[in-house]
């Protein structure tokens, strides 16, 4: 019974997709053990109880299509919002495990010996108060403040309880940043790291570091939740995601947020905050310059790139100076890229959908690739020493102020290379980057009066 308790506890799966036979499956269904769930059922708060709405049990979507069914022969509702993790439909079944509850280790080795500043050990101080108090807490902190290493203490009071902890974020590169900063702290804690493509785990896992998305599959199963990067896309306009979150926690557990952007909804919710408005190291956060960049598409159409980005992208290259460019779009970058590679043929491009994104990214910090090209996948997440940040378009609505703020934070992060040039390339100055700039002054200004 143990690897399939370890795998299923908290879990909520689909009944074909379980890496056991269906035969012992069956069996714990009949011992009250494993409990069957419809894939799609009734939104019991739908108005209408003549005409009820469905939503996807896993997901919690209720925008569900319709098909003919070969398994059932006849009309079948399927999610076609998770459908990448296994379709959920009317006549599939997602499975719990309800059977004997695991008693987690109370017994963990804690390897860290970092000292934390005023600012960091005040923070963490009352985080560590809201989780006694069972109070959500919202860690407002610039990037390059140290947030990772405040919730170090939480956690591990946490694990030493008992308890099953969860951090969860946005993007995947921020999972691959914290998994083995956490495993380093906790080197004997079971820990998973979970993203789209990642390996799987049979057993079971007191500390789980996922993407959000990788929350569809949990169900009741966490007593903390922190969600890093709360503020980040997708999670604020997917309400999936945002269901998933508080679907995986207990019912009675409570959710954390972690960000240096906070939206106006992330602070109107919070019990409990905590501002950082400096850096571990104590540097100022690099501010942005602005640099008019006009007709710099018709430019990379005819095969050629700005003279002022050629510039930027060559001192980088003379200095030996690992560097980020931001594009707004794929097809821009895809574009470009070449035009680049006339310049240093180990300049690479990433994107959300690249296979490699996570070798090229390993490539560059360890500067094997001289720069990426990317789109705002990167502008969180990752930590490259001495790394020099261009953003061609700042002036495009896909880069907020939140957006710019945090591309900008990806600038002097190390204590060995505490600043470093960020411009943003313009085809006009707009509000965000107006706002972006004014916020990063501010939280300097704050830094010289405290």
């Amino acid at each position: 019974m143990d690897y399939i308790q370890n795998f299923l506890s908290g879990r909520i799966w689909l009944k074909e997709q379980t890496p056991f036979p269906l035969s012992e499956i069956n069996n714990y269904i009949q011992k009250g053990f494993i409990t069957p769930h419809k894939g799609i059922q009734k939104n019991h708060s739908s108005i209408s109880i003549k005409n009820p709405s469905y939503q996807c049990r896993r997901c919690g979507c209720k925008e569900l299509t319709a098909f003919n069914c070969a398994r059932c022969k006849g009309p079948c509702l399927y999610c076609r919002h998770c459908i990448r993790m296994g379709r959920v439909s009317s006549c599939s079944e997602l499975i719990t495990w309800t059977g004997p509850v695991i008693i987690s280790n109370t017994e963990h080795i804690f390897n860290w010996s970092g000292n934390l500043t005023s600012l960091q050990e005040k923070a963490s101080k009352e985080l560590l108060n809201s989780v006694y108090l069972n109070q959500s807490h919202l860690l407002h902190a610039v990037c390059g403040a140290g947030k990772t290493e405040l919730l170090f203490q939480s956690v591990l009071v946490l694990l030493e309880r008992g308890q099953r902890v969860c951090v969860a974020t946005p993007r995947t590169d921020v999972v691959l940043e914290l998994a083995p900063r956490f495993q380093q702290v906790f080197p004997q804690t079971i820990i998973h790291a979970l993203y789209g493509g990642s390996p799987e785990h049979a057993n079971y896992a007191q500390l789980i570091i996922a993407t959000t998305h990788q929350l569809y599959r949990f169900e009741a199963a966490f007593d903390v939740v922190f969600v890093d990067e709360a503020d980040a896309f997708p999670y604020t306009i997917d309400k999936s995601l945002q269901f998933a979150v508080y679907k995986a926690k207990k019912t009675d557990a409570v959710v954390h947020t972690i960000t240096a952007t906070p939206s106006d909804e992330l602070l109107q919710q919070a019990v409990n905050i905590s501002v950082i408005s400096e850096r571990f190291h104590g540097y100022p956060l690099p501010v942005p310059r602005f640099v008019g960049l006009y007709n710099y598409k018709k430019h990379m159409h005819k095969g050629k790139l700005s003279p002022k980005l050629e510039r930027w992208t060559q001192q980088c290259l003379k200095k030996i100076q690992p560097f980020l460019i931001f594009f707004p779009t794929i097809d821009l970058m895809e574009r470009a890229l070449p035009l680049f590679q006339q310049l240093h043929e180990n300049i690479q491009a990433v994107h959300a959908e690249d296979s490699e994104r996570k070798e090229k990214v390993l490539n560059l910090r360890e500067m094997k690739v001289c720069g990426l090209l990317t789109t705002t996948i990167l502008e969180r997440g990752i930590t490259i020493p001495n790394v020099q940040v261009a953003v061609v378009g700042a002036d495009e609505t896909i880069f907020t102020s939140s957006a710019l703020i945090q591309i900008g934070g990806r600038v002097g992060r190390s204590i060995d290379f505490p600043d470093g040039d960020l411009v943003f390339f313009h085809h006009g100055i707009s509000f965000a980057m107006d706002k972006a700039k004014a916020t990063i002054i501010r939280h300097n200004d704050t830094r010289g009066r405290k």
